[in-house]
C-alpha cells in the first residue's frame, strides 16, 4: 500500500498542471479504491503511485477517500429488524428476475 500523504487544503482553486489530463486521472480515481484495499496487481499500483506523486489533486483525493474508509470501518453496523430484512431480500430478488 502506498505511503499516506498529509491532505491538502481544498481552498486551493488553482488549476494544478502534471502533464496527464483529466482522462488520465478519471482513470486512476476510478481504481484507488481497488487500491487501498490491495486488490491490483503491481504493476498498476506502481502507475498509481507515479501518478499521485505528479498528482496534488488526486492524491487529495485518495487521502480524502482513506479517512472515508476509515471512518465507514468504525461505525457500527445498523442491525435491520426481521421484518425490513425479509422485504429487502424479496425486493432484491424481484429486481434480479426482472419483475
Amino acid at each position: 500500500m502506498a505511503k499516506r500523504t498529509p491532505a491538502r487544503s481544498s481552498h486551493n482553486t488553482r488549476p494544478q498542471s502534471h502533464g496527464h489530463g483529466k482522462g488520465h486521472c478519471l482513470t486512476i480515481l476510478q481504481q484507488l479504491s481497488a487500491y487501498i484495499d490491495d486488490e491490483l496487481p503491481t504493476t498498476i499500483c506502481d502507475e498509481l503511485r507515479t501518478h499521485l506523486g505528479a498528482c496534488p489533486r488526486c492524491e487529495e483525493f485518495l487521502a480524502s477517500l482513506r479517512d472515508t474508509v476509515a471512518l465507514c470501518r468504525h461505525q457500527p453496523t445498523a442491525a435491520l429488524p426481521p421484518s425490513e430484512r425479509a422485504a429487502m431480500r424479496a425486493a432484491i430478488l424481484r429486481s434480479l428476475r426482472g419483475t
